[in-house]
């Protein structure tokens, strides 16, 4: 019988594009030990377009895709988008066993690998004697603070978004502000904090865990978790960092969502226009796919970068719009430029910026030569891409695990440089142009820029034949191949 994998991401295109990421890794390098990587499907939220599946499947003949059953889960009910989420993968636990039954008639079955958002398909696999492994998609210090977690919760009994002057200390970690832990368990009361602290409580039950980095990027959190620091109680399973792992140029969660041309078309317009500048001159401002300000903000942005002086290519997505009679914050159906922009900002910063409303290809531009610097929302995937590129950050999180990613790129590794907010919560012009300043200035960002190009050596490195990252897949995929 042959053997083979099955990967189990959780809905939406980030984490399926860091599956399939995965899978290319395991096929290109081990496709003499598995026939085949199997993924499964979810289906009735936040969908992934056939068209994009079809491409990847024309081009990867052995990853096979399954696709789920259709499940919805109540959205009625009074709770959040991240918690009607996990109820929706919850849902889908018998269709997984289904699945898993149906691969195991044709094909034995080495490891079952899950995203941290899939944890209730664990059972499935124990049923039937498969052993179970995550596919951590962010770093080894967000890994670090979810292995905490249930500590944390005996020690904490209120909500963390409660208690603003309270720092929380996590082995591995600076010190985290309470209200900067992961955005799922900000809300006590809210279903998906139940739903972290029954994922956290089940990451040292797995076989091992694979992480999206590498040895050399974060020294600090890997040896408090292998100390068994995270975990006071119990075993921490394997490690293995085996980034890192990005989508290729052409495969992106943008490209897949947009009309081909109009893609083509964009991507050509930000490329021809970094091609007329100097090496290391522009600053490149991106936010990620829910990377949205309000306009207050957005013209604080752009006040910042006009008294910097400094070349920029900046990404502005629809504004938020914060609703006075419900009192909750709404992104705008559409937008304008010149509507949301500073009167004759456009004009005025004509020939040295460029804004691009909605998206840019952002591989394409971190490795573009007039790319000296990066504004990110310390997103994990644009993290990874920045270091690759060995572009030196100003860390402006906003939600997620960022603040922790934020607090590692800033303190630890040294790749970043922090910024303030106001008492309102607003950057401001002043800071913004203080930041960029430091970041860009030949011998005020030299330490910065320095660390940053060394990470990428190691980075690259870590991927090569004899690299770290290499070596520990190359050891997992043995001891699957044998179990």
């Amino acid at each position: 019988m042959e053997k083979t994998i099955v990967l189990y991401p959780a809905p939406g295109i980030g984490h399926m594009i860091s599956m399939l990421e995965l899978a290319k890794l395991i096929l290109h390098h081990h496709s003499h030990k598995f026939s085949a990587v199997h993924i499964l499907i979810t289906t009735g939220f936040r969908d992934i377009k056939s068209s994009y599946l079809d491409r990847i499947s024309i081009i990867n003949p052995s990853i096979i895709f399954h696709h789920l059953p259709f499940v919805q889960p109540d959205f009625t009910l009074n709770r959040s988008v991240i918690a009607s989420a996990f109820d929706f993968i919850r849902l889908n636990a018998s269709n997984v066993g289904n699945s898993l039954q149906e691969i195991s008639r044709t094909s034995r079955i080495c490891a079952f690998v899950i995203d941290l958002f899939c944890t209730s398909a664990m059972p499935c696999a124990e049923e039937l004697g498969i052993p179970t492994y995550y596919f951590f998609t962010s770093g080894l210090a967000s890994l670090a603070a979810y292995l905490y977690f249930p500590t944390i919760h005996q020690q904490i009994n209120q909500s963390f978004k409660e208690l603003p002057h309270i720092e929380i200390l996590i082995p591995g970690l600076p010190p985290i502000p309470a209200t900067h832990v992961p955005e799922p368990v900000l809300n006590r009361d809210d279903p998906a904090y139940r739903d972290i602290l029954y994922f956290s409580e089940h990451l040292p039950k797995s076989n091992g865990i694979l992480v999206n980095t590498f040895d050399e990027l974060e020294p600090i959190p890997m040896k408090a978790i292998t100390d068994g620091l995270n975990v006071p109680v119990g075993t921490t399973p394997p490690i293995y960092n085996i980034g890192p792992l990005m989508a290729e140029a052409g495969s992106r969660p943008a490209e897949c969502g947009n009309d081909k041309e109009d893609t083509d078309l964009h991507q050509n317009e930000c490329l021809s226009w970094l091609d007329k500048h100097p090496n290391g001159s522009i600053v490149f401002l991106c936010f990620g796919s829910r990377g949205s300000f309000t306009v207050e903000q957005i013209k604080e942005i752009a006040n910042g970068l006009e008294r910097s002086g400094h070349r920029f290519l900046w990404v502005v997505k629809k504004p938020l719009d914060y609703d006075i009679m419900d009192k909750q914050v709404h992104q705008l159906t559409d937008f304008e430029l010149d509507n949301t922009l500073p009167e004759g900002f456009l004009e005025r910063t004509k020939g040295k910026g460029l804004v691009a409303k909605s998206w840019a290809p952002q591989l394409q531009v971190l490795k573009h030569s007039a790319v000296g610097g990066f504004v990110s929302h310390c997103g994990w995937n644009s993290s990874l891409e920045a270091i690759v590129a060995g572009i030196p950050m100003v860390a402006w999180p906003l939600y997620a695990e960022q603040h922790i990613n934020r607090a590692v790129l800033v303190h630890d590794i040294k790749l970043a440089v922090d910024l303030e907010h106001d008492d309102n919560g607003i950057v401001i012009a002043e800071e913004i142009e203080r930041k960029l300043k430091e970041l860009m200035d030949v011998e005020r960002g030299r330490e910065v820029k320095e660390q940053s190009a060394k990470m990428r050596d190691l980075a690259l490195a870590a991927l090569g034949n004899s690299g770290s990252s290499a070596a520990a897949l190359a050891k997992l995929v043995q001891f699957w191949s044998h179990s």
